[in-house]
């Protein structure tokens, strides 16, 4: 105890093992345990993926009662939406943000570790509920939470609810953090222009998630009202309305999709140049696509509830909305293209993932103007195109692009060189693995398989079974991407700070330390 109480009124953690993490506040420390939650947290989720998959083999099974079934697909959502991508996306801008704009720490760092620590709670909430099955269970009302179903179950349900509401307080902290961080503490000459892409499309995201984020815990704590003191805000009986419920978590769930998939565009952004030993094509009109795309994420929410009933002039007003936003999306591909055209381009794991995210994205995009027509849209809502669409954007989409961002820069995070062929064989088990899960949900979505059901008519038998032979391939590769970073860490050989011979900007300048940078620099490109 003496030696502890030494260590502590010296500031020296860094010996005495767990309390270093405990008490961190360091930008490196903060992001490596969001990256390491995240990591634990897209194990969890997968496996209640997996067991679903399982359920769906074939028709008749029963591994799991209906009402299990739709806990475990509430609580999936959750957890790999909550607790896996974006707490790797906020691990990567802890991490990243402060060496990319050449400051010495994020702006708060108390606050980030705050942020950080909010996230195990929570999700310790969210998984107790399912052993409270005497009280009703976890939430089966699937993540979205309308009303009538949130009214249904007992403490399970408010625990959830409590949970949420301290993953969204989590996330608004990490987002002001950014947004104090870029504006506040960036290098003397790096304008809002020369911002690095990855930086860029982290502020609008930030700024997407403060605006939206409230709309999901208002819906939430009103909800809580109707539960338990006596209110009626989403109770027809009362004179309430269930549609309001679903207005306010669509602003916030329709700008959900842009907060995790803007900072992955910014990902791919910092790889596809450095592989292909050019600077990133139309730096300003990325830039403002990606700008354009947040504001008109905040301006589609109801091309999703047209099912349910909007007048013609408000379904096509949010039609039109949503499907605007495929301009900046198509700006932005266009000059990932033209990056890439006449480059000395390599292909080492991180580039495979960058091309695989352009890949996906793109027909994750085409899939998400289907949706947003509204004719089309009454014909596949609720069915398992919406359930394909989601998981390209957000598996093949967000997921590829973390994982191409996390072998980018795990030579600069450790100091060590990575095995290529390992990350190759993750690469290529991912994709296949993806694509067999989720291209043939399309199929089935159009033929009208509905979602969110644990069985179906024998018709719909083969592209289940691929599915979840995809998704377990998928599931399989990750223990491979799980070991290479364990292996790395703990005996990759060296790597120089400057690994990738075509990486540009501030982050390459400096060797492994607690902290970012001491002095600012002075900067006059994005790259410098």
């Amino acid at each position: 105890m003496r030696k502890l109480s030494k260590a502590i009124a010296r500031r020296d953690v860094q010996s005495i093992g767990l309390l270093r993490w405990l008490t961190a506040t360091g930008h490196k420390d903060i992001g490596t345990l969001y990256l390491v939650f995240a990591l634990a947290m897209l194990f969890i989720g997968g496996a209640m993926a997996l067991w679903l998959r399982a359920e769906l083999f074939a028709p008749g099974l029963r591994l799991m009662g209906p009402h299990v079934y739709n806990q475990l697909l509430t609580l999936h959502a959750l957890i790999m939406i909550f607790g896996a991508v974006l707490p790797a996306l906020s691990g990567l801008a802890s991490w990243q943000i402060p060496l990319m704009i050449g400051a010495p720490d994020m702006a708060f760092p108390r606050v980030n570790a705050l942020g950080f620590w909010l996230l195990p709670f929570a999700c310790a909430l969210l998984l107790a509920t399912l052993f409270l099955q005497a009280s009703g269970g976890a939430p089966a009302a699937g993540w979205t939470f309308y009303p009538p179903l949130s009214m249904q179950g007992g403490l399970g349900a408010d625990l959830a609810i409590l949970a949420v509401l301290m993953l969204c307080v989590s996330a608004a902290l990490t987002a002001l953090n950014a947004v104090a961080t870029v504006f506040g503490l960036r290098a003397s000459g790096m304008t809002l222009v020369r911002l690095p892409m990855f930086v860029w499309t982290w502020l609008v995201a930030a700024f997407l998630l403060l605006v939206a984020a409230p709309a999901l815990a208002g819906a939430l704590l009103l909800q809580l009202g109707d539960r338990h003191f006596g209110t009626q805000f989403f109770d027809a009986a009362g004179g309430g309305d269930p549609r309001f419920a679903q207005h306010l978590f669509w602003f916030f769930g329709n700008s959900a999709e842009y907060i995790l998939i803007l900072p992955a565009v910014g990902i791919v952004s910092q790889i596809l140049p450095t592989f292909a030993r050019k600077p990133l094509f139309g730096h300003v009109s990325t830039a403002l696509a990606v700008f354009a795309a947040a504001c008109l994420a905040l301006i589609g929410w109801g091309s999703h509830m047209v099912a349910t009933g909007l007048p013609p002039a408000g379904a096509l007003f949010f039609m039109y909305g949503a499907m605007l936003a495929a301009v900046p999306a198509s700006v932005v591909v266009f000059n990932w293209i033209a990056t890439l055209w006449r480059g000395s381009l390599s292909f080492e794991t991180p580039m495979l993932f960058a091309l695989a995210f352009v890949l996906e994205f793109t027909l994750g995009g085409l899939a998400g103007l289907v949706l947003a027509l509204a004719p089309l849209d009454l014909q596949h809502h609720d069915t398992q195109s919406v359930v394909a669409h989601a998981h390209t954007m957000l598996v093949s989409g967000a997921l590829f692009a973390i994982l191409g961002g996390a072998y980018y820069w795990l030579p600069r995070w450790t100091g060590r060189r990575y095995d290529e062929r390992l990350g190759k064989l993750h690469f290529w088990l991912s994709l296949l693995g993806a694509n067999l899960a989720f291209l043939p949900q399309y199929w089935l979505g159009a033929a009208g398989m509905s979602r969110r059901i644990p069985d179906y008519a024998l018709q719909f038998t083969e592209p289940n079974r691929w599915s979840t032979v995809g998704a377990f391939l998928l599931g399989l590769a990750q223990l491979i991407f799980l070991y290479v970073v364990v292996r790395t860490v703990r005996g990759g050989r060296k790597a120089d700070v400057r690994f990738w011979e075509g990486a540009r900007g501030l982050e390459w300048t400096q060797r492994s330390a607690p902290r970012g940078f001491g002095a600012g620099p002075r900067t006059r490109s994005p790259n410098p």
